[in-house]
């Protein structure tokens, strides 16, 4: 069936978290809402009817996953990304963030270290801070156009050459965003494998958080890292979701893949007594898996002309601002360093000048400031609609700063 992206569906009586709560988030309700990612589209037709069918039997009791829906995650995965997975591998979570929670606990105690590669998916810092672990910074090298993993600098923290002596004893994990949200990289196979060699042989977990995996932009590939070499299977464990894909965060459904049976169980004992998942999620989830291919094909459709729109855009009329060319994910990491201000002064630039709701980039860590994350998953008029309000904000600072105002 043909999907209708360009119809802004009304959510103003959802509770939704983006459109919502502006108020209370960004000070004032009349911001557009392109924060959050989270998309403004319907979900599959298959997948709403999925849950009706569900939601049709009156009895919501205690359910666990049905056999069809392991199928369903091992053929997509094997036919998506050419990994062939056994059934036991697979665990559910109430999500990506609450299974890195719990992979933390299982492969930390308080006090150790976790790796992270900022400017990252913020999350990451509460998910390690919260267990009562320390995070380390491996910074990602820019070059003014793209990003890269810093791997001398990664070699040097686990060997104790780092200004922070000792750390190998103590670091256990990384994570990995793959797709990197929010620059927007697609890893490469020998970067993958580069990065899996290294904290393999440092006895460190790779814990890789591939939600992003069917976002991609035409011509990019995603790689599984767990597909790199049988040595970094045993030393991964991947999140994975439809959430983002298909638009089901509220479902609060996803899944780890866990090959190493040592990893699986510690992974499986930290996990014990929390949610991992629910019927309506995993009727969705499932259809999703099994029907969403021609949906999926439109929505990267889609999204490339968004993205391409919003890049020609900039580059014509607000060359103040640089796009860094994502690989993967529906968000785009803009550069403003070229306004001059500082965080706190850009933050009230996009909200009540440009009145935009954006995610600011400090919020990544460090290498974000000076950056805005911006959703492109929405109609076609919304993108119009924010580079217009975001060009008369420019466009007055341009005659602000003429007149030395």
């Amino acid at each position: 069936m043909k999907y209708d992206f360009d119809t802004l569906v009304d959510r103003s009586n959802t509770s939704s978290s983006k459109w919502g709560y502006r108020k209370a988030l960004f000070g004032r309700d009349d911001v557009l809402p392109m924060w959050v990612a989270d998309m403004d589209f319907p979900a599959p037709a298959e997948v709403v009817e999925a849950v009706r069918s569900r939601a049709e039997h009156p009895i919501y009791g205690y359910t666990v996953p049905p056999s069809s829906l392991w199928k369903a995650i091992i053929e997509r995965l094997d036919r998506f990304y050419g990994w062939k997975i056994k059934e036991e591998w697979i665990c559910l979570t109430a999500g990506v963030v609450n299974g890195l929670y719990s992979a933390i606990s299982a492969y930390a105690r308080p006090g150790d270290e976790i790796v992270v590669q900022p400017p990252v998916y913020y999350p990451f810092y509460g998910a390690v801070k919260n267990t009562g672990c320390q995070t380390v910074y491996s910074h990602l090298k820019f070059d003014g156009e793209r990003y890269t993993m810093d791997f001398d600098g990664l070699e040097d923290l686990f060997r104790g050459r780092s200004t922070f002596p000792a750390r190998s004893p103590r670091i256990k994990a990384l994570i990995l965003c793959s797709p990197h949200n929010p620059v927007g990289r697609v890893w490469t196979r020998d970067e993958l494998a580069t990065l899996g060699r290294i904290c393999a042989e440092h006895e460190c977990v790779l814990l890789s958080d591939e939600i992003h995996c069917d976002l991609l932009t035409p011509g990019a590939r995603h790689i599984v890292t767990a597909t790199i070499s049988e040595e970094i299977a045993q030393n991964t464990v991947t999140f994975m979701s439809a959430s983002k894909t298909f638009n089901l965060a509220g479902l609060g459904t996803s899944f780890v893949v866990i090959p190493n049976d040592r990893l699986r169980r510690e992974f499986m004992r930290a996990r014990a007594g929390h949610n991992s998942g629910n019927l309506f999620g995993y009727a969705a989830l499932e259809a999703a898996f099994r029907y969403g291919d021609d949906y999926l094909t439109q929505l990267r459709a889609y999204l490339a002309g968004n993205l391409r729109y919003f890049t020609e855009f900039l580059k014509a009329r607000l060359p103040e601002l640089k796009l860094i060319r994502p690989e993967g994910t529906y968000l785009a990491w803009v550069d403003l360093r070229g306004l001059g201000f500082t965080p706190a002064e850009l933050q009230d630039f996009i909200r009540n000048k440009a009145r935009l709701a954006l995610d600011d980039g400090f919020a990544f860590g460090p290498g974000g400031e000076g950056f805005q994350r911006v959703n492109l998953a929405c109609p076609r008029s919304i993108v119009v609609e924010a580079t217009d309000r975001l060009e008369k904000a420019i466009i007055e600072w341009r005659g602000a700063k003429k007149h030395g105002s």
